[in-house]
């Protein structure tokens, strides 16, 4: 994939979260944004969804120029699949029912037309035989991973994951890590913040680490072997002697 941020500024409230941040990648599969709580890796994650505006400078994820230009923002929103950190699942569906409802209404996709590849994706990710219960009958790692096969329903160009593991236990981590193992093993391009420094130098091609809105280090995964920067350094001495 391919992102490029120039001098990108973001405001909430009056407060600067995002700060002038300059970035190119190119010609990476798998980008993982690490950093601390508050660091504006989510932000930037909606930012690069399209989900939310910003104050000034510029954003190209691909070829897609993120403006005000709304049938083009439309095109490219419909060509992300994102996975919230909370499953956003609607609780009066089933997982079919969730599952097709994304087709259906957003992507105008016929049910009849998608049975086959939604069936395939549910027994790809061991979800099939849970596929008419409801979100309260699921644990945590199912839910999550229902939200995985339903960005991937709609055949994205790029997937999304905001912290997809953040409310888990290790068990219900390990299930959903491996899924998005699954998911890097088929060549997907995806963009990942998380909290999992291990899994991120496991499995992403590209690092990208933040603190209070700004980039501080990016490269290839063997900056967490070499941080040139006191900043990630400690970060990662925190960290790491836990994972």
């Amino acid at each position: 994939m391919k992102l490029k941020l120039t001098t990108l500024e973001k405001v909430y409230q009056d407060k600067t979260v995002l700060k002038k941040l300059n970035l190119f990648i190119e010609n990476q599969q798998i980008i993982a944004f690490i950093g601390a709580s508050g660091s504006g890796k989510s932000t930037l994650l909606r930012l690069i969804a399209g989900l939310e505006s910003f104050e000034s400078g510029e954003l190209m994820v691909n070829e897609h120029l993120m403006d005000h230009n709304k049938k083009r923002m439309d095109q490219h929103r419909k060509s992300i699949g994102f996975v919230f950190q909370d499953h956003n699942l609607f609780n009066h569906l089933t997982v079919l029912e969730n599952l097709y409802l994304v087709l259906e209404k957003v992507h105008h996709k016929k049910k009849e037309d998608n049975e086959k590849s939604i069936t395939q994706l549910l027994k790809d990710f061991d979800l099939y035989e849970h596929k008419d219960k409801y979100p309260h009958q699921l644990s945590g790692g199912q839910s999550q991973r229902v939200s995985i096969v339903r960005a991937l329903s709609i055949e994205p160009d790029l997937i999304l994951l905001d912290e997809p593991t953040s409310s888990l236990d290790p068990i219900l981590t390990y299930e959903v890590l491996s899924s998005i193992k699954k998911l890097a093993e088929e060549k997907k391009d995806f963009v990942i913040v998380t909290h999992e420094i291990g899994f991120a130098k496991n499995i992403a091609d590209y690092i990208v680490f933040m603190e209070d809105g700004h980039i501080i280090e990016h490269g290839p995964t063997h900056i967490l072997d070499a941080p040139q920067t006191d900043t990630l350094r400690k970060f990662l001495s925190k960290v790491l002697p836990f994972q």
